[in-house]
Order: structure tokens, then sequence, then C-alpha cells
């Protein structure tokens, strides 16, 4: 049963984050409606979406180029990698 929450719970916040890094790159190409802020997109890699930024910055060449976001992306991946090292152990499988 944790098992299928933990990958329910990373599928869910990994395609969450995809879309914020999709939209944010429509919104920003076509200077409509208000952009996500920089602290929205990487608190949502940090609760479980870090794959799915990755993703969102290969398919859709968002932020890619920015140093300063590459840098705070890059400090989210240990913060991610608690949040399942914790989700695991708690699940017995560590």
């Amino acid at each position: 049963m944790a098992d299928k929450i933990i990958l329910t719970w990373l599928a869910v916040t990994g395609g969450w984050t995809f879309a914020l890094f999709g939209l944010d790159k429509w919104r920003a190409g076509r200077r409509a409606g208000r952009r996500t802020a920089e602290s929205s997109l990487l608190l949502a890699c940090a609760l479980g979406g870090w794959p799915g930024g990755l993703l969102g910055m290969m398919v859709f060449r968002h932020k890619s180029a920015k140093p300063s976001f590459q840098l705070k992306f890059g400090l989210a991946l240990p913060v991610w990698l608690a949040l399942v090292a914790g989700a695991l152990r708690v699940a017995g499988r560590i």
C-alpha cells in the first residue's frame, strides 16, 4: 500500500511540476497572464516534482539558460532525495 502511495505522490507531483514549467513557458512566450514565481517552481520540485521539473526544462527549454535558477534547482535535488528516502523508510523499503 505504501509503495502505491509513494509512486502516486511522485507521479502527481512530477506531472504537476512538468505542467507548471510548460504553463510558465507558454505565458512567457505570449506575455499572457501571470507568470509562475520561481519560488513556486522550486517548491514544486523540492516537494516531489524534481524529475518533472527536469523534464520540463528539457522539453520546454525553460529556465535552462538561467544560471541562478540552475543553482537553486540543483539545491532542490537533495531536498527531493531526502523526501523520497524518508517515504521509502516509512514504507519499510530502506
